[in-house]
């Protein structure tokens, strides 16, 4: 005959049922997500694709942008807050376009901050300068416009300018081409995750949605 003590579960280990349940219910909405993207419609899948530049270990989200782009220019901010809730495991890169024509300077203008270590903090400011200021040209930008807006924080400008017309600036840029190639972005803001997927969407906020669904996709394969 088993005791009714016996047969009543401890307390512990209702708590650890209870705790069990709780978290598969706090994660069923992330998986049912990443279920229901539809490939065409949420994303393109990209035949033997690879990240930009994220070695091993990490996921990668690949910003694909053009300073002179207005809808980048809208999109930053949103996107700003969404990569600071990403989990360490996710990078964010950034990807100038080196689409041609006034793209151009800017492009340079990016990988010259990088190579300075002022990529990061005049990602915004440069945005500002040019589509609410308007203290920086969409067309026509100049080597020494957009050097002396950089001395303004904090580069050197005969430095900056000749970091623009650097070898390794076009080297980057050349990579950049190859990376929009083989990934077929055509058009910015595009969002790349791991290099396979080609984010898509009607807003920001759904394009930010189905690269976290795409991100938890590729974390859940690690």
């Amino acid at each position: 005959m088993t005791s009714h003590a016996a047969a009543r579960p401890s307390r512990r280990t209702s708590l650890l049922a209870r705790l069990s349940m709780f978290a598969a219910l706090v994660l069923m909405p992330i998986v049912a997500f990443s279920a229901e993207l539809v490939a065409g419609e949420d994303y393109v899948e990209i035949p033997g694709g690879a990240p930009f530049s994220t070695g091993a270990g990490k996921v990668e989200v690949a910003d694909v942008f053009g300073y002179t782009c207005p809808h980048c220019a809208n999109f930053e901010p949103a996107l700003s807050a969404w990569r600071k809730r990403l989990p360490r495991d996710v990078e964010v890169v950034s990807v100038p376009a080196p689409f041609g024509g006034y793209w151009m300077p800017y492009a340079r203008a990016y990988y010259a901050a990088q190579s300075l270590g002022l990529a990061e903090r005049t990602h915004s400011a440069v945005f500002r300068a040019l589509h609410q200021d308007r203290s920086l040209p969409i067309s026509g930008a100049t080597p020494a416009e957009i050097s002396t807006f950089y001395a303004g924080h904090g580069a050197d400008p005969d430095a900056f300018a000749a970091a623009m017309a650097s070898p390794q600036v076009e080297e980057k840029l050349q990579e950049a081409r190859d990376f929009l190639r083989r990934s077929g972005v055509e058009g910015t803001p595009a969002l790349v995750v791991a290099g396979k997927y080609r984010v898509l969407g009607n807003s920001a906020s759904e394009i930010l949605e189905n690269a976290r669904a795409l991100v938890e996709r590729e974390r859940a394969r690690k």
